[in-house]
């Protein structure tokens, strides 16, 4: 997968892209990172890349021809249009992991980070095609949520992680939390790794970790329980959890 990252602060990429998975990603060659500086395209002498809002008002508002002009560039570098133009803000679809699933299976992304109050509004309603936010709070710009959707997809790509079943399991995948995790040594201050893990029967553990996981998501994110695909199976492990509690002096 191609990705291009429109930005004025190219070098706050430096260290993510160059660690862990996304650095393994690129040196196998199943990922391209293409910083491209907004401010490179910018036709005046100062190379100013904003201005004033029409209309009055605080702040700044990144202007649209040097977006323009480097979404024209980097389709030349393509030979093609770009599959998907995504805009890093506020009032984008909220990200999670089925739209990290969708973007995973793109051959090239653009995606483009704002700053400033704001982006000419002709940039969205002519170049974009994704609008994404990380969240319901104030960043100074769009480069960190780019990161971030950046590794989530970075994951997804085959052979990434290397093993084919390396993602199966975590949170999300399956609309639920992830069981707890153990390892060694089994006892640790105290506290011992759960005994039906060491016991070597896969069936339980099978079953112990879907319990696990669905009394997780319970306790912590029931919203995504109404959203889950759950088996018969889950069902009755809900209502036996349900049960459990009823039966609790609390």
């Amino acid at each position: 997968m191609r990705v291009d990252v429109l930005t004025l602060f190219p070098e706050m990429f430096s260290g993510p892209f160059s660690s862990s998975i996304m650095k393994r990603a690129r040196e196998r060659r199943l990922l391209d990172i293409n910083l491209v500086n907004i401010r490179d395209f910018s036709t005046n002498k100062h190379h100013t890349v904003d201005d004033t809002p029409y209309g009055g008002g605080a702040g700044m508002v990144m202007s649209a021809e040097p977006i323009f002009l480097a979404v024209q560039h980097v389709v030349r570098q393509l030979g093609k249009a770009p599959q998907r133009v995504v805009m890093m803000c506020p009032r984008g679809k909220p990200f999670n992991q089925a739209m990290a699933l969708d973007m995973a299976v793109e051959s090239n992304l653009v995606i483009i980070c704002g700053h400033y109050e704001g982006i000419d509004e002709r940039v969205r309603e002519m170049l974009v095609t994704d609008e994404v936010s990380i969240g319901d709070f104030v960043l100074t710009g769009g480069e960190l949520p780019a990161m971030v959707l950046i590794d989530a997809i970075t994951r997804l790509i085959p052979g990434v992680l290397g093993g084919a079943f390396s993602t199966e399991e975590e949170s999300f995948r399956s609309g639920l939390l992830e069981y707890p995790q153990y390892t060694r040594p089994r006892l640790y201050q105290g506290s011992e790794v759960p005994d039906v893990l060491l016991s070597g029967h896969h069936g339980e553990v099978r079953k112990w970790r879907r319990r696990q996981s669905l009394l997780l998501t319970l306790a912590c994110r029931p919203d995504l329980l109404s959203k889950a695909d759950l088996t018969r199976e889950d069902k009755d492990i809900l209502k036996s959890i349900a049960d459990d509690l009823q039966g609790l002096d609390l």
